[in-house]
């Protein structure tokens, strides 16, 4: 099952309550590189230890308010160095920083590499990466009724870290959450096999079926700024307690077909036998033994068992 975003043709839509609409958007955040900041910071603690050593030298040869200015001059450069390279970010590849300033949201950094912002805001970590999550095997009822177990795996990723963040308690939690919903939704709206040809069902129209998930799990994951990348069912199967009845019922059905067919072939067999003898003219039969010569062409092309031979010594009519 391709992405969700692919599905934009079909009518069916996800039957769910209406999820109010996001308070936050993903934003950029300002941001600038970390390298001067770095090389800023260092050189500021270099300077700083420079001149607490130099207030040191000044008070051993004079006692004087200038070592003690020299001093606290060179314990604040220390601190304010400190404090910018607080404001340094280590980002890899598939990662962001949620960026929050006495609790409101300044934006998101996603550019890789050593950035820096105001050492006074609070960054979280989020991935972006593709992430896998499968479910735990679930019974639930099909659209008839009968008990049936079922999983899937869906392949999912963080779209927009600001509603990950803020929209929901937690994303990772809200995913396996909605995930479970939409598989069971599913499942009930659909038979494991539909009677009729024409109806889908879950082992007949895996494709479907599956489509019809991504696009449900699009709708409920959508607040939560996750976009859904793949669907697809991992374990679909009867639950154990009517499995046996289950498999009786689809081995009657395949026998079934292929008794039809051996009908249909024999039927078509006898009708070009009679169309070919009447055609070169290789002896007239009448009704009587024409339907005598039915019988026996169609016993012998639809039995179980190889037929045994019996040889007319007789006339045609003895």
């Amino acid at each position: 099952m391709s992405d969700a975003t692919s599905t934009d043709g079909i009518t069916d839509q996800a039957d769910i309550p209406p999820l109010p609409e996001p308070r936050v958007r993903e934003r950029p955040a300002h941001n600038v590189s970390g390298g001067l900041a770095l090389l800023g910071g260092l050189a500021g603690l270099a300077g700083g230890v420079g001149l607490i050593l130099a207030g040191a030298a000044v008070a051993s040869e004079h006692k004087g308010a200038w070592s003690t200015l020299l001093i606290v001059s060179g314990i604040v450069v220390i601190l304010a160095a400190i404090l910018t390279m607080c404001g340094l970010n280590t980002i890899a590849p598939g990662e962001a920083r949620v960026v929050q300033l006495f609790g409101r949201y300044r934006g998101t950094i996603r550019t890789d590499g050593l950035r820096w912002v105001n050492p006074l805001t609070s960054r979280e970590k989020i991935s972006t990466r593709v992430r896998n999550h499968e479910t735990a095997v679930l019974k639930v009822n099909d659209a008839y009724g009968n008990p049936i177990e079922l999983a899937a795996v869906v392949v999912w990723k963080v779209e927009d870290t600001a509603q990950a963040m803020f929209e929901v308690d937690d994303f990772l939690e809200f995913v396996a959450t909605q995930t479970e919903a939409a598989v069971r939704h599913i499942a009930i709206e659909y038979p494991y096999d539909a009677h009729d040809e024409d109806a889908l069902s879950l082992r007949g129209n895996a494709e479907e079926i599956t489509e019809k998930l991504a696009i449900e799990l699009h709708a409920r994951v959508e607040a939560a700024g996750v976009r859904i990348i793949e669907s697809r069912f991992t374990h679909l199967a009867y639950a154990p307690e009517i499995a046996s009845a289950m498999l009786q019922r689809q081995q009657a059905g395949a026998v079934v077909a292929a008794r039809r067919q051996i009908v249909d072939g024999a039927v078509g067999m006898v009708e070009a036998a009679l169309a070919r003898i009447a055609e070169e003219e290789i002896v007239a039969l009448d009704e009587e033994r024409k339907a005598a010569m039915v019988s026996n062409l169609m016993v012998v092309l639809c039995g179980d068992r190889s037929p045994q031979p019996v040889v007319n010594t007789g006339s045609l009519y003895q």
